[in-house]
């Protein structure tokens, strides 16, 4: 479809007002199709989206053996649909695990746990073919010891970038790591520790300085991170970590507020047991936000009281604890009404009906496959789109290890498959983490639709 006619610059602005418009007044906007994890500041995907890129991690042995980003056909009217249509090699492996747009949305950032590298992808000039724009190899030096860059947040006209170890004893000391839009450094904001608070207040037993997740609310002032591990134990072997006893008192128990305007922490709350992906209401008088524990295998509710006082409680399990199903990747609902919970060991996607935030109930269950890790919804709830792999060392082992990339619908009683692509079978590796693009955002028109009638004769719409 044709959104937008005029310039890409001025397609942007407008995108930008409809999310913000979205984010502060609750307003209605029909046919939003961004996905629901995006930060509020980024200019929005109104319609279908025509891409999803998924940041890959190489295989050796397995096609050329490089982490790349591959590009999927997702618009249903397209002669593609359902086929990868790029696949871009960044040379060598990385541990490829995250990536995000800048607030403008013509850059993709994409971060490597081991190397410590961010790639910087033009996804503005043509949506169906990025190209690689920049790497920055020099994280670590630049932000004072920091390593394993993860989450690549936008902030306005800024990269906020999640860390989740340290160079000195490759643990989960770490920091958040503040970058321009262009790859240029700012700033580096530790996480306050037992030794160091950096003035929030410690509310449990917790100040552990980990690292892992970020999301914002900006119209409380705020922002959240959650934890995980170091280097030492994300780059191990997941069964052999598990029989390590160290090894398993190496994860994070806290989600910290953030002033969001100063970066300065105000409060560590405990939660116990590794929580990982933060996501936030959108709605403007829902002032809370989610996240799972994945050693713990519960939903975590992060709100603010009726004093106006931010308060962390655990809501609800996910699966049976005992198992160990490890919850992973999460995507809720813009309307805030429902919750999706991945967990990797199971190979699956859990539906809460998040109606009363503090009594999530689990509606719906499914099987995506023997092991799954994250999730994509549109903004319109219809469409979820699934990846498989965790961690290199983390990932099963044999016929388990399945990689993949599939697309369901949603038709408000169960998931409904529409494609799947066997990341082995065309040697492109292990599928990680997606982001939606689309011609419409940058004012263009997709190929097929550029042929138009007019008066009975055919044109090119230029």
């Amino acid at each position: 479809m044709r959104l937008f006619k005029n310039k890409p610059a001025k397609s942007i602005a407008l995108a930008s007002a409809l999310a913000v418009g979205t984010t502060l007044f609750g307003a209605t906007l029909p046919l939003q199709a961004d996905e629901t994890c995006q930060s509020p500041y980024m200019a929005k995907i109104v319609g279908q989206e025509d891409f999803v890129y998924v940041w890959t991690l190489g295989v050796e042995g397995m096609g050329d053996g490089q982490d790349k980003l591959v590009t999927v056909d997702v618009n249903p009217k397209s002669a593609n649909y359902g086929k990868v249509v790029e696949s871009l090699s960044v040379g060598g492996r990385n541990e490829a695990h995250h990536s995000g747009f800048t607030d403008d949305r013509r850059y993709l950032w994409a971060g490597g746990l081991d190397t410590n590298k961010l790639f910087i992808f033009d996804v503005h000039t043509d949506p169906a073919k990025p190209k690689l724009h920049k790497v920055v190899t020099d994280f670590v030096e630049k932000s004072g010891g920091v390593v394993g860059p993860h989450t690549t947040y936008a902030l306005p006209g800024r990269i906020m970038i999640t860390g989740l170890s340290n160079n000195k004893d490759h643990g989960g000391r770490t920091a958040l790591v503040e970058y321009t839009n262009e790859g240029e450094y700012i700033a580096t904001h530790w996480m306050p520790t037992d030794q160091n608070l950096r003035g929030a207040e410690k509310t449990g037993k917790y100040a552990d300085g980990y690292n892992y997740d970020l999301r914002v609310l900006p119209r409380r002032n705020i922002m959240l991170t959650s934890s995980f591990t170091g280097w030492s134990n994300y780059m191990m072997d997941f069964g052999k970590m598990l029989q390590d006893k160290e090894a398993m008192k190496r994860f994070g128990n806290t989600v910290v507020l953030w002033d969001l305007h100063t970066k300065k922490p105000k409060k560590v709350f405990d939660v116990p047991g590794a929580p990982l992906e933060i996501r936030c209401a959108w709605q403007p008088n829902n002032n809370w936000c989610v996240t799972t524990t994945a050693l713990t295998s519960k939903i975590w509710l992060i709100y603010e009281d009726q004093q106006g006082e931010w308060q962390a409680e655990a809501v609800a399990d996910v699966g049976d604890a005992s198992k160990v199903p490890l919850p992973v990747d999460i995507s809720i609902s813009s309307d805030d009404s429902r919750l999706w919970v991945n967990t990797f060991m199971d190979g699956k996607s859990r539906l809460f009906d998040m109606s009363n935030p503090h009594k999530p109930k689990q509606v719906y269950e499914k099987v995506i496959g023997r092991q799954v890790n994250m999730a994509s919804s549109s903004w319109d709830s219809t469409r979820i789109y699934y990846t498989s792999s965790l961690l290199a060392n983390w990932d099963k082992k044999g016929d388990d290890n399945e990689q993949y990339f599939k697309s369901y619908v949603w038709n408000g009683e169960q998931l409904v498959e529409k494609f799947a692509i066997d990341f082995k079978a065309l040697k492109l590796g292990r599928a990680h983490q997606m982001r939606f693009g689309a011609y419409s955002l940058y004012g263009m028109v997709r190929p097929e639709d550029r042929q138009i009638s007019v008066a009975g004769l055919d044109t090119t719409d230029k």
